[in-house]
């Protein structure tokens, strides 16, 4: 009987300490589907990197890169209100500070840039990406990894320069970008 009292509070405070609060994640899959929208997965693959030529640091640094998902949404003047909307609901969700510490922040208001990051600064899980611009768009990107560093980003540029990277994965995204 004990036991069962004991599963029982377990599984309730289980349930109670489910966090409800929205998250890129949840957004990204509620709107993958959504008119005006466009979700584009991208594996490591993409880089088809010669992995011969990298250095240690190099291949380390793409090692902890596992993939990329990019959500954008193409402003429609017709919708300029849903744009906000939409914008709005980002800008929230990456003011979370106990889940999305920010990096830097480049521009303001409308029109603007931020990266952030999920996990600790020696050990990051996730970076963000956010672009808004008031006349064109947004559009976000969670770069996931394990054990992501910030000092590493010069270093990932470094073998992007040197990727031959496979185009057809990103077709989608040309049509947001026009």
């Amino acid at each position: 009987m004990r036991v069962i009292t004991l599963l029982a509070i377990a599984l309730s405070l289980l349930l109670f300490s489910c966090n409800s609060k929205p998250s890129l994640q949840k957004y990204f899959v509620d709107h993958q589907e959504k008119p005006g929208f466009m979700v584009v997965d991208i594996s490591s693959n993409i880089l088809n990197v010669n992995k011969a030529k990298l250095t240690a640091e190099q291949s380390k640094v793409l090692a902890s890169f596992s993939k990329m998902n990019i959500l954008a949404y193409k402003l429609d003047p017709k919708h300029k209100g849903e744009f906000d909307t939409e914008r709005k609901k980002v800008n929230e969700i990456l003011k979370d500070t106990l889940n999305y510490q920010q990096l830097m922040k480049i521009g303001s208001g409308k029109n603007g840039a931020s990266i952030s990051f999920i996990g600790e600064e020696d050990r990051i899980d996730e970076f963000i990406i956010y672009g808004c611009k008031s006349d064109n768009g947004f559009a976000v990107v969670r770069i996931m990894g394990k054990d992501m560093n910030p000092a590493d980003a010069m270093t990932m540029l470094s073998v992007l320069k040197s990727s031959n990277i496979d185009m057809k994965q990103l077709e989608p995204l040309k049509a947001i970008m026009k």
